[in-house]
């Protein structure tokens, strides 16, 4: 006996398995050809400044897809985007820029993960990262305490990012999560670049040393709290 309810929702899943086939494919393709280059080119930061100011406005976009590939794929490094942002457009643009693009990675993500759950997020993170931080789907502070680790510089914003569209978490909190949570380590990220471009090296060296100090106690300060609510669960 024919059942056509089932043709359609097996025709759905198929459907939507292309689908996260797709963007899949697409996430990582782009991300080779934009990603790798840009950050082959942030190695030579002259070339790189020349560059991005040569190709203005074009080089904007393409930073700003860049950054916000870099969030999707997880696995490559935020921080020398933003540096190279503050060495190639300055403190203001370039931490907008990097603000704006990371925030749109990030909501990107979650709509992913609320469409297709666990089969999108592991193309890109380990299951059990993605549940190293599950004991904040269990608190009552959930989206506050999720708030103050992305403030905190050196936690895995990473696996945030994936984790949270497992959630019940409304949207528009955690576009603000993302947008203010992210902006002081890119400030400090940015301003570090900029000093570099402008030789203002002690600037550099200062900043770089905040950086590294408030990531190593951000990070303590994160294990610490998460050993904690998952001791003995």
């Amino acid at each position: 006996m024919n059942n056509p309810e089932g043709k359609t929702l097996k025709k759905k899943r198929i459907l939507a398995i292309l689908l996260l086939i797709s963007i899949s494919a697409v996430v990582l393709v782009i991300s080779y050809f934009i990603c790798r280059p840009m950050l082959e080119m942030a190695r030579d930061p002259q070339a790189f400044q020349a560059y991005m100011h040569e190709k203005k406005p074009w080089s904007v976009l393409m930073f700003m897809a860049a950054s916000f590939l870099q969030v999707v794929a997880a696995v490559i490094p935020g921080g020398p985007f933003e540096i190279a942002a503050g060495y190639a457009f300055g403190v203001f643009l370039g931490t907008l820029i990097c603000d704006i693009s990371m925030t749109l990675g990030s909501v990107f993500v979650f709509l992913m993960v609320r469409k297709f759950g666990m089969r999108f997020a592991e193309l890109f993170v380990p299951r059990e990262k993605i549940e190293s931080v599950s004991f904040l789907k269990q608190s009552g502070k959930r989206d506050l305490l999720t708030f103050l680790f992305f403030l905190v510089p050196g936690t895995p914003k990473d696996i945030f990012t994936y984790f949270v569209g497992f959630t019940d978490m409304k949207l528009p909190i955690w576009i603000l999560i993302t947008f203010v949570g992210r902006f002081p380590a890119i400030f400090l990220s940015v301003v570090s670049g900029d000093a570099a471009g402008e030789k203002n090296y002690l600037m550099f060296i200062i900043v770089i040393c905040v950086i590294v100090i408030t990531a190593v106690t951000g990070y303590m300060f994160y294990e610490r709290y998460r050993k904690k609510h998952t001791a003995g669960k």
